[in-house]
């Protein structure tokens, strides 16, 4: 069972779904990035001040597995985790219904960037220590 460090709970809205009644895929996208920016939040940081600061994350690659379609009005759960991986940052995002259905995985590589030059990620190292330290492990489904 995976272990992850932040969790949100969203509710579909109508205008995402389309003309077939489910979730449009880019959306999955959007609900992981916002989740990476409540993570931020969370744990006293965001991403304005980090830019203000010198230092940028840029998405580099992304990986999506489509499990299970979501359709307007379902409730589910955004999780995730992160890791470093020589200079990239690895976040697992797992979608799920509230009963531990998955709905999908994305897998985010991203790079930190200091001063428009491309770093080893010295700032996303500080950002992962404070997040195991701050904020509770998560295993989901969580047990009943």
């Amino acid at each position: 069972m995976p272990q992850y460090l932040f969790q949100h709970l969203f509710k579909v809205r109508d205008y995402e779904c389309d003309i077939q009644g489910v979730v449009n895929n880019a959306n999955y996208l959007h609900y992981m990035e916002h989740t990476r920016h409540l993570f931020l939040e969370a744990i006293g940081s965001d991403f304005s001040t980090l830019h203000q600061s010198g230092i940028d994350f840029y998405v580099r690659k992304v990986e999506v597995e489509y499990l299970y379609s979501l359709k307007g009005g379902n409730e589910f759960v955004s999780l995730l985790s992160c890791e470093k991986k020589g200079a990239k940052g690895i976040f697992i995002q797992d979608l799920y219904l509230p009963d531990g259905h998955p709905i999908s995985r994305g897998i985010v590589e991203a790079v930190e960037v200091f001063q428009g030059k491309l770093n080893r990620g010295e700032h996303l190292d500080r950002l992962i220590e404070r997040a195991k330290e701050m904020l509770p492990t998560i295993t989901f489904p969580l047990k009943k």
